[in-house]
This record gives structure tokens, C-alpha cells and sequence, in this order.
């Protein structure tokens, strides 16, 4: 884990990106300076308002205002962890007692907020609107993301959820816009829910996934868990009745509502960083088995104390926030090896290029490999 000193009109703090050494990705981006440099200019004038932050990633803008005491709420549970250990390297600044997320967000209403513009255009516009319920009448919305990231039609999205009061010029290669509150709500919006059906690729068994804007695949079915799903049946075969299953990095679900689907006497845990995924693997889990009852996890990985599994399923993520790498699916990986049973067994679908056959077995002395077509390969994992 690297450190590095981010500079700002209100003081200086020392961040360190958890889960990766490599020096390259740090803890906070152009955007967030943006942020910060509006913020403290408000700050300094008005410090009594009432400011919400919204998708911080890595704590850079919530310690940053610590002394302004904002409330926080994430999508992402990494941001927990990463608040924890940079406060620790930042005397004076303190981490929020409480963070939310979309499982229970906040209910005040806001003077000043500040978000980090998602790469996902029904993502952003979800956000927007539920800005919009969040702000006062006369409150300001500051959004900033790097140029290259900003979804697709983010200006026409900006322009018809909110009142744009003016546009910063490209500063590090991002942007940043000063917003005030639009009538555009959640209420009636149907962009909340997308999804698809699973029919005829569970054995007769029929399931609608549905998901909200923040989770990946939501409209279709990912390539790489549809070459995944014709070996569940074969990995769960041998599991004893009220064997516990992990879902990780679940998404919407699809993984662990097809081992439902296919053992329903089987114990299966949705887990996943998002809270949105979270969300949408209940519902749908509600709504396909109403009388199985799963557990669900808002987690950066899999939680102390919830194993151990004697499977676990994995599509792991390849990108946090824009940065394609291996760093979090090297970090499963080792969780996983530490959280199965003794007969065990993780069964994974990954990218070809990113060559986990290899780091794979820097935590399982056994690999083996199912499946494969030009882009993505399937692999069982294995302690013993």
C-alpha cells in the first residue's frame, strides 16, 4: 500500500489506496480537488451549513471536511476500511461515526452536497434525482468526474434532473458542475429497475433478474457468468443439503439464485461491495424462492466470521473506478482460500488476459480449468 499527500485549500492530508501497492493509484483523483477546492471556498463562509457527501471512494473528500462534520453516504462498502486506515495516518481529522449506504441512506436535508460522477448513465441519473429529493430548495449540488469517465449523455442528464448553473473548465482532465435543485425525482422514474430473464438456462426453471443503476449487467446476462453457468450443476452435485454457498461480488444475483434454482436445499449468502447489488440480489431472491431464506451482505469482500463455504462462486470485478487490474480478484482469491471448508471449492469465471490460472495458484495448490472461449475461462480452486 502506497501513500501520498494530497494538497488542498483547507489543509493537507496523507492517503494510501487500500488493497494495492502499486504506486500509480492513489486515493483520490482531479475530481476530487475540484470538489475540495469549491467546498472549502463555501465552507470558509458559511461552516454551519448542512453538507452531504456522496460516493467518496477512498475518504479523500470525507476527512478532508471532517471538521465540518458531513454526513457520507456510499454505494461502495470499501470506503469503511479506507476511511479507517487513513484517519489513522492523519491526526486532527476524523472518520464519520456512521456511513450510509443505499441500504438506509440519509433522510436530512442538505445545504451542500458533493458527488463523484458515477461511469454509468442510469447510475448518474438515479443520483441526480435522489439529489434533488435531498437538497433544500436553495442548496447547491457539486458534481465533478474525470473527463474520460463521464458516462454516456451525461450532459443531457445533467440538463433534464437538474438546474446546471455553470460548468468548470477541464482542470487535470476533469470537470465539475455547480447544480441547483431540479424537479426531477425517484418517484415513478423507470430507470430504477432493469433486467432480463433466465428461462431455459436452469433446467426448466424460470427467473426474472432485475437490478438497480449501479450494478453491472443489469440489462443482459454477462458473458462471462453465461459461460460460468452449465458447471454449477456439476460444482453443487456433491454439496450435503443446508451446505453454505457464497455468492461473491454477487451483482444481481444470477449465480446464487442458479444454484437456488438448482439445490434449493441448499444455504446461499449474496455478498457484494455495492449496496445497490445488495438490494437487487434480495429482491430477486425474494421474489423467485419467497421461502428460502438467504443472508445478504454489504461487504468489501467476504466478512469476518461468515465462513467457512464449501462453495463459493465468483465473477470478480476487473475495474474500481476506471483502473482495469487484478488487485481485487487477487484479493477474493485470498479471502476465499481462507473462508472454504476442508472438501471446498471456489468455482470462478475471469478474463483470459488477465492470467489467473497463475495467481490463482498462489493461494490454492490445486487448480483446474472447466471452460474457455476467446475472452473468458472458467476455473475450479481448490485447498486439498
Amino acid at each position: 500500500m502506497t501513500t501520498a499527500v494530497l494538497d488542498f485549500p483547507c489543509g493537507s492530508l496523507l492517503l494510501s489506496r487500500p488493497g494495492t501497492d502499486d504506486p500509480s493509484l492513489r486515493a483520490w483523483n482531479a475530481a476530487d480537488e475540484l470538489l475540495l477546492k469549491e467546498a472549502c471556498t463555501r465552507l470558509e463562509v458559511s461552516p454551519d451549513i448542512r453538507v452531504l457527501i456522496v460516493d467518496d471512494q477512498f475518504g479523500a473528500l470525507t476527512l478532508a471536511l471532517s471538521r465540518y462534520a458531513p454526513d457520507v453516504v456510499a454505494d461502495g462498502a470499501q470506503l469503511s476500511g479506507a476511511l479507517t486506515e487513513n484517519a489513522e495516518q492523519n491526526p486532527g481529522y476524523s472518520a464519520p461515526e456512521y456511513i450510509h449506504s443505499w441500504l438506509q441512506p440519509p433522510d436530512k436535508s442538505y445545504d451542500l452536497i458533493l458527488l463523484k460522477i458515477p461511469r454509468e448513465t442510469d447510475y448518474l441519473e438515479w443520483l441526480l434525482r435522489w439529489a434533488n429529493g435531498a437538497i433544500k430548495p436553495d442548496g447547491t449540488i457539486l458534481a465533478a468526474g474525470m473527463i474520460k469517465h463521464l458516462p454516456d449523455r451525461s450532459v443531457d442528464v445533467f440538463a433534464k434532473t437538474v438546474e446546471v448553473q455553470s460548468v468548470s473548465r477541464a482542470v487535470k482532465k476533469a470537470r465539475m458542475m455547480t447544480c441547483g435543485c431540479g424537479e426531477a425525482t425517484l418517484n415513478g422514474w423507470p430507470g430504477i429497475w432493469k433486467g432480463y430473464d433466465l428461462a431455459g438456462k436452469l433446467h426448466g426453471k424460470e427467473l426474472r433478474v432485475a437490478a438497480m443503476p449501479a450494478v453491472f449487467a443489469r440489462e443482459k446476462l454477462d458473458i462471462g457468468t453465461r459461460l460460468m453457468l452449465p458447471h454449477l450443476k456439476s460444482a453443487l452435485e456433491h454439496c450435503h443439503a443446508g451446505a453454505q454457498v457464497l455468492d461473491l461480488a454477487c451483482g444481481n444475483g444470477v449465480l446464487g439464485l442458479s444454484a437456488l434454482a438448482m439445490r434449493p436445499d441448499l444455504e446461499v449468502t449474496f455478498s457484494d461491495v455495492s449496496s445497490q447489488a445488495v438490494l437487487s440480489a434480495r429482491s430477486n431472491t425474494e421474489a423467485a424462492f419467497p421461502d428460502v431464506r438467504g443472508a445478504f451482505l454489504h461487504a468489501d469482500g467476504i466478512a469476518k466470521g461468515k465462513g467457512p463455504f464449501e462453495r463459493i462462486l465468483l465473477n470478480p470485478p476487473f475495474h474500481e473506478g476506471g483502473v482495469v487490474a487484478d488487485h481485487i480478484a487477487l484479493r477474493l482469491f485470498e479471502q476465499a482460500s481462507q473462508n472454504l471448508s476442508a472438501t471446498g471449492r471456489l468455482i470462478m469465471v475471469g478474463n483470459r488476459h488477465l492470467g489467473y490460472h497463475r495467481s490463482l495458484r498462489r493461494f490454492f495448490p490445486q487448480v483446474r480449468q472447466l471452460d474457455a472461449d476467446p475472452r473468458f475461462v472458467v476455473f475450479e480452486a481448490w485447498l486439498s
